[in-house]
């Protein structure tokens, strides 16, 4: 496996598995019906910003992610990211890579921490991936995320020095 700079052409391969994901509406805080165009914007950030995708030996695109600056000023020096891994490759230590380079990535551009904003609590694979890397509940936003199956459930801060 490789994680490489995503580009505009990678496009087509991530939206199918990515719009899937969304429109579960089980893991994601995106707006269940949104457009290709507006999840490329959202998807691909401004610099310092990147966004990368996981791709096996012949080039196909098994899971992507995002990298941020979560906030301006005095917090800048806090990085984030969001991850999705194409359902049929869940869990082939896809989901371990992106978060490994995104960690790798942000110490070297200099943040000091990471944040994830919202990882929805019952999403058990990811809180234990990102545990499993360092990361740390700080936080839960009760009933902070609308799940299609559960109803209202927590939403996690999770947290890492780097």
């Amino acid at each position: 496996m490789e994680i490489r700079e995503a580009v505009a052409g990678d496009w087509a391969a991530m939206w199918p598995f990515m719009e899937g994901i969304v429109r579960a509406g089980e893991t994601f805080t995106w707006p269940r019906d949104i457009s290709a165009e507006r999840a490329r914007t959202f998807w691909f950030p401004a610099a310092p910003g990147r966004a990368v995708v996981a791709v096996d030996d012949s080039g196909a695109v098994l899971g992507t992610a995002n990298m941020v600056r979560n906030h301006m000023g005095g917090g800048s020096h806090i990085a984030s990211a969001s991850f999705m891994v194409a359902p049929e490759h869940a869990g082939r230590g896809v989901g371990r890579a992106l978060g490994e380079h995104v960690m790798a990535w942000a110490h070297g551009a200099g943040f000091r921490a990471m944040q994830f904003n919202a990882v929805v609590e019952t999403n058990e694979r990811a809180v234990r991936l990102w545990e499993s890397l360092g990361m740390e509940i700080v936080a839960t936003l009760p009933e902070g995320f609308l799940h299609p199956q559960r109803g209202y459930v927590g939403l996690h801060v999770m947290y890492r020095l780097l």
